[in-house]
């Protein structure tokens, strides 16, 4: 499977280039998760901060999506640091942190992210070892490298700060909520991906991560979106979720058979 197992093979597929296409999950059964993690997604994403999914439900999804041989990210709710070591611990390959505004969020969140001298976290890794393939100092000298810490770049402050945000030793990438954003820079007047405002942060976002070395990810709600975003230079994108892809599906099942 390649240096650092199941865990591993996400940092692998956003160096490689190309893009790394995740599946977004909200529903708190592994076997949602399963089912689309085998399928031709490269992740799995699970979503603690406005899905259903808890602690206990994520740490199940994150060995079924293992034993489909792919990675799972997991975003944790808005200032949970704490979490996103408990997860790392049980084999998630990266973290999504919502709403980091500044350089100290960001710092923050490494903190429980990464182990010294880059962060404070704390040495647990119970499923990651068995996920990662490594063992006592191998995986402390390799688990920096591989499990990424990744904030969300949705607010204003977030679009000012961007750069000392994208400089913060032990983030590894950004993702942007198109809908927060548009709902920042609107002033609360406009939810939507779409807009001139919106996509000029989105440009902007990108160039900016590349110069620091970094990825820029991005929330798409179908596979056209992430096509596009892919060949504009976004590294991680989604395509739909869970609940979006089985509306869509009973609509189409639904319109057929009426």
């Amino acid at each position: 499977m390649g240096e650092g197992g199941v865990i591993g093979k996400l940092a692998q597929g956003l160096a490689a280039g190309g893009g790394v296409l995740s599946a977004w999950v909200g529903i708190n059964d592994a076997a949602v998760a399963d089912a689309l993690a085998r399928e031709a997604f490269d992740a799995v994403t699970l979503d603690m901060q406005h899905g259903g999914v808890d602690f206990v439900g994520a740490t199940r999804a994150i060995l079924a999506v293992a034993l489909a041989g792919k990675p799972t990210i997991v975003r944790i709710p808005v200032g949970d640091f704490a979490s996103a070591s408990r997860l790392v611990d049980a084999g998630a390959a990266a973290i999504i942190a919502p709403m980091i505004d500044d350089a100290d969020d960001a710092r923050r969140f490494v903190e429980f992210m990464k182990f010294p001298p880059l962060g404070r976290r704390s040495w647990g890794p119970r499923a990651a070892l068995a996920l990662s393939g490594l063992i006592g100092p191998a995986y402390l000298h390799s688990a920096n490298a591989m499990s990424l810490a990744i904030a969300m770049i949705e607010t204003r402050e977030a679009l000012s700060a961007l750069d000392e945000i994208l400089g913060a030793p032990g983030i590894d990438g950004v993702l942007i909520g198109p809908f927060d954003l548009s709902i920042a820079l609107s002033s609360g007047s406009i939810v939507g991906s779409d807009g001139a405002e919106v996509d000029a942060a989105l440009t902007r976002i990108v160039e900016r991560a590349r110069a620091h070395g970094k990825f820029a990810g991005l929330f798409c709600t179908d596979g056209a979106r992430a096509k596009a975003a892919f060949a504009r230079g976004f590294a991680l994108c989604t395509a739909s979720t869970d609940l979006m892809l089985l509306r869509a599906a009973a609509r189409l099942e639904l319109a057929a058979a009426r």
